[in-house]
């Protein structure tokens, strides 16, 4: 079937972006390293963190199916993006350096061990694009890049309960607040920086209980210059 002139040009067109789309998703720009987590019984169900080497970072979080609950707000996508402190930034891509960036088989099949979630790990830049699939892995690197990467969910996530309680409830602030000091105490957060906004607005509002204030000053003074 021969196509008319501006049909066949609208054709070569969408022809050339999806192409270059394909190109973009295997070819970046600028190194990156992007990391997925899915898993039915948690919340969020799925989260993707991608990370340029120049620091810029994206996070998107969906919960499908999932209603919102009643003091989170849960919604079934979340996205928003973020700029990375320098030091993680390039934690990041050592680490992934340090395990061939990511080429091979790293998850654990020794023996069995509990379901925590299929975690891909994928780096790509103009020459190269390799992703892992783990549940656990023993290779330290994996490990700790799993550990960022989940710290830094439970940060957004966290951050997204504090904007609902401040709107809705002020006196639940309190409480998750001394739940954030604990696992920021345990190293269960990661880039703090990313809620800051959220954090200063607390401690600065006079509405808010003086014990609430002090936890969101001390999780701001985590955070550093």
């Amino acid at each position: 079937m021969k196509l008319p002139p501006l049909a066949f040009l609208f054709f070569l067109l969408a022809a050339f972006a999806v192409s270059a789309t394909a190109q973009n998703a295997v070819d970046p720009a600028v190194p990156t390293v992007t990391f997925d987590c899915s898993w039915e019984q948690a919340t969020p169900q799925n989260f993707t963190i991608t990370v340029e080497s120049s620091g810029n970072a994206k996070y998107i979080s969906r919960t499908a199916g999932k209603p919102g609950d009643a003091d989170g707000g849960q919604e079934e996508y979340f996205a928003s993006e973020f700029a990375m402190t320098t030091s993680v930034q390039e934690k990041i891509f050592r680490l992934a350096k340090d395990t061939g960036y990511f080429k091979g088989d790293f998850d654990y099949k020794d023996h069995r061990v509990a379901n925590t979630g299929k975690k891909t790990l994928s780096f790509a830049d103009k020459t190269r694009h390799f992703q892992t699939v783990y549940n656990h892995s023993e290779n330290k690197s994996i490990e700790e890049l799993t550990s960022i990467f989940q710290g830094i969910s439970n940060t957004i996530q966290h951050g997204r309960k504090l904007q609902f309680l401040r709107r809705f409830d002020k006196l639940g602030l309190e409480a998750e607040l001394k739940g954030m000091e604990d696992e920021a105490a345990s190293h269960y957060l990661a880039e703090l920086q990313i809620i800051s906004p959220i954090l200063n607005t607390i401690a600065d509002d006079p509405a808010i209980l003086n014990i609430a204030r002090a936890r969101a000053k001390r999780l701001l003074a985590k955070i550093g210059p």
